[in-house]
């Protein structure tokens, strides 16, 4: 039986999707016999005696004031404790993680992209781009640099999130920018260069500042079903 447009294009979407998390399992599956390394990685797990303990109420608390290691971010404190929770201090499931949290960040910059540009397959081939990167090697062998793939995802999360109140305005969805974007401020501080990136968007493609307050302009504008893998 064949399938209808709707459900083809669905299928289409996932299939590139999944495509993108097996490309960047094979692509990264030799960091699962990295082992941890003595630069940062005692600091931020192995011999931190609060992350070393695992997800508890006591180490929850010592995240959200910490500035250990010249940063405050709880969330990426926070992900190694739950990892140590997981996997001891066993590096393998740590750098498994690793893998994990950039193969979706991966997938989300493809969706967002197809979203926002209203151009699925080059979204599709950034996404791949992004996803075997040279430049994306240390974050993902790297133990300690877990606040750089955590960042990256909730700065794809906070794009398709404002994207998504960009075309049907609303408090709530407002807010969620709002969370996504603090979310990922305390997971990597360095998002706090995001705003200048939301600006440059509504710029373009979305062409917000020619067309006047709630209003979108371009494939920003076009119904999702338009954007997904058509064709």
């Amino acid at each position: 039986m064949s399938r209808s447009a709707p459900e083809a294009r669905h299928f289409r979407r996932v299939a590139a999707s999944l495509g993108l998390v097996l490309l960047t399992i094979v692509a990264f599956q030799p960091v699962l016999g990295n082992g941890f390394v003595d630069y940062d990685d005692p600091d931020y797990v192995t011999k931190n005696q609060y992350v070393a303990a695992g997800l508890t109420a006591a180490g929850a608390a010592w995240a959200l004031t910490a500035t250990e290691a010249d940063n405050w971010h709880p969330v990426t404190w926070l992900a190694h404790m739950l990892d140590v929770t997981l996997f001891g201090l066993n590096p393998v499931g740590h750098h498994a993680t690793s893998v994990l949290w950039h193969a979706a960040t991966a997938v989300l910059l493809f969706l967002v992209l197809a979203r926002l540009t209203g151009h699925p397959w080059r979204s599709l081939a950034v996404a791949a781009l992004f996803a075997v990167h040279p430049l994306r090697v240390e974050s993902v062998a790297w133990a300690a640099e877990k606040k750089d793939l955590l960042g990256g995802f909730f700065w794809v999360l906070t794009l398709g999130a404002y994207l998504g109140f960009c075309r049907r305005p609303g408090a709530g969805r407002y807010l969620l920018v709002f969370v996504l974007f603090a979310l990922g401020l305390a997971a990597k501080p360095m998002l706090v260069t995001l705003p200048v990136i939301l600006l440059l968007i509504d710029w373009w493609p979305l062409g917000r500042l020619a067309a006047g307050p709630g209003r979108v302009q371009g494939p920003g504008r076009a119904p999702a079903a338009k954007l997904v893998l058509a064709g």
